[in-house]
């Protein structure tokens, strides 16, 4: 009878650290792929960098860009980073409808910003800077169209945490997939300061 409770007792904790070696092995997934998509901005704001004078005599970043829009996207990106955080510290207070209500406030603010970003992109088509016009203007709307298009994916990556925190609360699994998306929203945020800085403010 022993046997079987010493035998029982070992196989539960050989799966609980199985458990945690994937959980691990699953984070070290996702620096992985942060390192590849730090590379993958760094090739766009190089190109941006190399590029922004040829305008091909048409429309220049000074004659384009409206900061009040791009102020108001900046304020709702940053705060949607702080939401984030808020988000992570009801977690770890074990309130899974703080937790939930967090996230959601920073989907909200996410789907705010991407709707000034394609607004912002809709008016300059219509002043006919298209991203054919010039190599000035492929590389911005590559380079903003990537950070916009990642905000979109991690919109979508929340909604899916949201989905299973409402169905199995807060586990192993889902902490780590909360932290994870923390992390990511918070470096799509450092990223679009990059944006700012180098795109917006000076051009």
């Amino acid at each position: 009878m022993s046997q079987a409770v010493s035998h029982g007792s070992h196989g539960h904790g050989h799966d609980d650290h199985g458990h945690h070696d994937q959980e691990s092995l699953k984070v070290f997934g996702f620096w992985l792929f942060l390192i590849t998509d730090v590379l993958l901005f760094g090739t766009v704001f190089a190109t941006y960098i190399v590029l922004h004078h040829n305008t091909n005599g048409g429309p220049t970043p000074k004659e384009l860009f409206e900061m009040p829009g791009v102020i108001w996207e900046t304020f709702i990106l940053l705060t949607s980073s702080f939401t984030s955080g808020l988000a992570v510290l009801q977690m770890h207070k074990g309130n899974k409808k703080g937790l939930i209500g967090w996230l959601i406030i920073t989907v909200l603010l996410g789907l705010s910003f991407l709707t000034l970003e394609i607004t912002e992109f809709v008016n300059m088509a219509n002043e006919g800077a298209t991203i054919s016009t010039s190599a000035f203007l492929s590389s911005f709307f590559t380079l903003v169209g990537t950070h916009g298009l990642h905000v979109t994916v991690g919109s979508f990556w929340i909604i899916g945490v949201i989905i299973q925190l409402a169905r199995h609360g807060i586990t192993d699994v889902t902490k780590r997939k909360v932290t994870i998306t923390s992390l990511y929203w918070h470096f799509l945020d450092v990223v679009w300061i990059f944006v700012l800085t180098i795109v917006y403010l000076w051009g």
